[in-house]
Order: C-alpha cells, then sequence, then structure tokens
C-alpha cells in the first residue's frame, strides 16, 4: 500500500507537469483526482478525501507555476499588462474560493470538479483557439470578475487556472502559446493564496491523515513537487514546437472518464 502511494503520487506528478507546461491548464486537473482516489484508498473519509486533494494539489501547482513561468518567460510569452490587471481580484477569488470549498460539502466539490473537468474536456475536442470572440480582455467591472471567477472556481477544483483563463485569452485574440505562458503564472497567483488559506483552515476535531497541516498533506507534497517541478519546463518546450492536436483528444478523453467518476463518487 505504501509502496502503490509512493509511486502513484510520484507518476502523477511527472505526468501533471508536463501537462501544466504543455497546454496551460494546470497539472492540478490530473492530480486531485489521483490524490483523492490514493487518499481514500489508504483509509482517508471520502468526505476529507477531495479537500485534501485539492488543498494539496494546489500547493504542489507553486514549484509547477515557479519552473514552468520561468521557462515561458524565457520565450517573452508572458503578458505582464494582464498579470497587473488580474492579480488582486484572482487573489480575492482565491481566498474567496477556500472559505466556500472548507464549507461545502465533499459531494458538492465532487459535482463542481465534473462540471468543469466536461467543459475542459470539450475545449480539448474542439479547435476553440481558432474562435475570437473580441479583440481584447474585457474592461471595466468585466475586467474584475472574470479573473475573480477564475481564482474562485480553480480553488474549489485545485487546479492552476490555466483551463479557464487560456481559453478566456484566446477567445479574446491572444494567441495560443502568449495565452498559455500568461496563465503559467496566474497559476502562482491562485495557488500560493489558496495553499496558505487552506493551511491555516480549521481542521480540530477531524480525523486528518498524518503528515498534514490545514488540509494540506505534506508527504503528498514532498513526493509530487520535485516532480512537478522537473518536468514542467519540458511541457513549456514541446508547448512551442509540436502540433497538439492526438494530446488533446487524448487529454480531452481522461478528463471525461474522470468527470464521470467523480459524479459517480458525489452520487454514492
Amino acid at each position: 500500500m505504501a509502496l502503490l502511494f509512493v509511486l502513484s503520487l510520484l507518476a502523477a506528478g511527472a505526468v501533471s507537469g508536463v501537462i501544466a507546461g504543455l497546454l496551460g491548464v494546470g497539472g492540478g486537473i490530473v492530480l486531485v483526482p489521483v490524490l483523492e482516489w490514493v487518499l481514500t484508498l489508504c483509509g482517508t473519509d471520502s468526505s476529507l478525501s477531495i479537500k485534501i486533494a485539492v488543498a494539496t494539489s494546489l500547493a504542489t501547482i507553486i514549484p509547477t507555476a515557479i519552473a514552468s513561468s520561468r521557462a515561458h518567460r524565457r520565450r517573452d510569452a508572458i503578458d505582464d499588462a494582464v498579470i497587473q490587471a488580474w492579480a488582486v481580484p484572482v487573489v480575492i477569488g482565491a481566498f474567496s474560493g477556500v472559505i466556500l470549498a472548507t464549507r461545502l460539502d465533499a459531494g458538492v466539490l465532487r459535482m463542481i470538479f465534473a462540471v468543469v473537468a466536461t467543459l475542459v474536456a470539450l475545449k480539448m475536442f474542439l479547435p476553440v483557439e481558432v474562435v475570437v470572440l473580441r479583440d481584447t480582455l474585457p474592461h471595466g467591472w468585466r475586467a474584475h470578475w472574470l479573473p475573480f471567477l477564475i481564482g474562485l472556481i480553480s480553488t474549489l477544483m485545485g487546479i492552476g487556472g490555466g483551463s479557464l483563463s487560456v481559453p478566456a485569452m484566446t477567445l479574446c485574440n491572444y494567441s495560443i502559446q502568449r495565452a498559455v505562458g500568461t496563465a503559467s503564472l496566474i497559476g502562482l497567483w491562485i495557488a500560493l493564496p489558496a495553499t496558505i488559506g487552506y493551511l491555516l483552515a480549521d481542521t480540530s476535531g477531524l480525523a486528518m491523515p498524518p503528515f498534514g497541516i490545514g488540509y494540506v498533506n505534506w508527504l503528498g507534497f514532498a513526493l509530487i513537487a520535485p516532480a512537478t517541478w522537473l518536468t514542467a519546463p519540458l511541457g513549456a518546450q514541446w508547448a512551442h514546437t509540436m502540433s497538439r492536436r492526438q494530446l488533446h483528444s487524448a487529454f480531452g478523453i481522461f478528463l471525461l472518464l474522470t468527470a464521470g467518476r467523480m459524479i459517480w463518487r458525489s452520487l454514492h
């Protein structure tokens, strides 16, 4: 059981790091279902496993986002104007997500993950990168609500925000490479405050697994973070050199299967 735990998390970390750099969708969308499955397999109550998985996934996104954004920065693929405009509402959304997640029923969290994962899967199957709805990102109040919702939903799911911010930017006339690069740094602005919030959450009286602070499991972090740190730059490199249609389709199928499992878990 211990060996399965270690190997599963190392493999998940390596794959999520590549995906974070390559697709800009955030490795958490791979990590959360794997972490939730491993934690439940190891005896963690199902009402806690999804919340621990979400919190620990966000903690591992911090080094992934740093490594990935540095690689994209070297290629001048990060739009600092978007980062400056989105930073505050994204952080507020992330903290709001923590407050909401710690109070929601585990089944509701799984259903939220399943719905968004399904939408991301559909995006993977469709060439939405070539669809442009407007020439620039929204201005005025919409310029604040969009990043706020990205931070909020990402924190509820345990992802870095790329699953939402990349489509939002490409629909507003951003190239896919620049959107992916900018999303990699947005992931840091989501993961850091969200992790702090989950660390400070009150878990007294709950049957938490060992090696945890708040909802963050440090054993999981210690196993996953090095793998994601090492493989995220590789994914960022591939993002600029290869066609990704087949990879998108395969990842979309994985997400649909994951969403189906989450829906089943939320109903049982």
